[in-house]
């Protein structure tokens, strides 16, 4: 991918794309050869969420996160540090820990014992004599590269030259500071909720505005016209400041008028709905009671996987709390709605009579990712699927 690194410094032009105002075509919806290529220059090389610090508070709590058939293991080591590793034994392959959290002193393989240290040493294996070869210092776990922005800790299989997390989102470094997310605990397990769609269509819906008005009412109620999008290179910034009305929707209006003050936020932080999509597939819902992650993981060409955790400072009060939970009654019928119009768009992407489609000036964000995905994978300017066996034509 070393010759992609010119394409990334002109990935933001428009003038420099040929198609900037087509869509992406229906066909890399559902095509298993696109796909394949996909996890391997779109996924490999991305950086994805697994947990927060302060989900690994102690020396030896461990979450994981599994992906593109490898699982990644994010562990607390006995010095303090954080540390990404595989989670493979590197004698047969085995999973050395199974589920997504938990805690251990050291990492030891169920199936031969194999001990390694929080820091990925290895410094036991039973009948080490059988093993003329073996040296520990060159066995232990393999290392995944890691980030930690604001406290969350983020991963990648892969180095092609993408930028950092903190590069992605230094555009929105003073507005996310202001939001302390690095002192931030969950509110719950990671809430897994499959779709019978390929990933792109849960990101492109998210960056969709022209749909706010005509599908989600409630949302609409609540910010009004207000809903802006911006795209900002590998990151888009979307927010909607909530207007005062009289809404029979009683949820709705509780969250409005009963949002208590938060200290170390301004004033128009109380009641702006901000939101932050992260190439290719994370987003960031900010507001002033909590945050929520969202992740769509891929699957198949049509099946993915969004992978939800929320957040929030420690507050006792019952306003707060119910704040909260008008939050969740709200965006549970927002996400409803969403999943109604991806599954209904996944099945039209496998008409053969759908290429591409227009894409309107004002959906910068859509035309931001289309750029990204035509500049890794140039068979995506194609607006019908090529012969079968394209992909190792050549």
């Amino acid at each position: 991918m070393g010759n992609l690194q010119h394409a990334f410094n002109e990935i933001e032009r428009d003038d420099a794309d040929p198609d900037a105002d087509f869509s992406l075509p229906g066909w890399i919806y559902h095509d298993p050869e696109f796909f394949a290529l996909e996890m391997e220059r779109v996924f490999r090389p991305s950086w994805q969420i697994v947990c927060h610090v302060n989900e690994v508070a102690n020396p030896g709590d461990w979450r994981t996160l599994d992906y593109l058939g490898e699982s990644v293991i994010v562990i607390r080591g006995a010095d303090g540090v954080v540390r990404a590793f595989t989670n493979v034994c590197r004698h047969r392959a085995m999973r050395l820990v199974e589920g997504h959290a938990g805690c251990t002193k050291k990492l030891v393989c169920p199936y031969h014992a194999w001990v390694y240290e929080t820091d990925g040493r290895l410094t036991g294996v039973p009948m080490k004599g059988e093993y003329p070869s073996l040296k520990l210092e060159d066995n232990g776990l393999a290392p995944v590269d890691l980030e930690i922005w604001h406290g969350f800790v983020f991963v990648r299989l892969a180095d092609a030259g993408l930028p950092r997390v903190a590069e992605m989102m230094a555009p929105f470094e003073d507005e996310v500071a202001r939001y302390r997310l690095a002192e931030m605990q969950p509110m719950g397990e990671a809430r897994m909720r499959p779709r019978e769609v390929n990933w792109k269509n849960v990101g492109d819906n998210y960056s969709d505005n022209l749909h706010i008005p005509v599908a989600h009412d409630g949302l609409s109620r609540l910010v009004g016209k207000s809903y802006r999008i911006e795209a900002h290179g590998w990151a888009d910034r979307l927010y909607g400041d909530l207007v005062p009305a009289d809404s029979q929707n009683f949820w709705e209006q509780f969250y409005r008028t009963r949002m208590p003050r938060v200290a170390h936020l301004p004033e128009e932080a109380h009641g702006r709905w901000l939101y932050y999509k992260l190439w290719p597939n994370m987003a960031f819902d900010i507001y002033a009671d909590q945050i929520d992650f969202m992740q769509w993981l891929p699957l198949t060409p049509t099946t993915c996987l969004i992978r939800e955790v929320a957040y929030c400072l420690p507050d006792e009060r019952r306003e707060m709390k119910l704040v909260r939970y008008a939050n969740w009654r709200i965006n549970r019928l927002v996400n409803a709605e969403d999943t109604w119009l991806i599954t209904r768009v996944q099945q039209g992407m496998a008409s053969r009579s759908y290429g591409t489609g227009p894409i309107a000036r004002s959906e910068v964000c859509l035309r931001s990712f289309a750029r990204k995905i035509r500049t890794l994978i140039p068979e995506a300017r194609r607006p019908f699927a090529p012969a079968p066996g394209w992909s190792k034509a050549g």
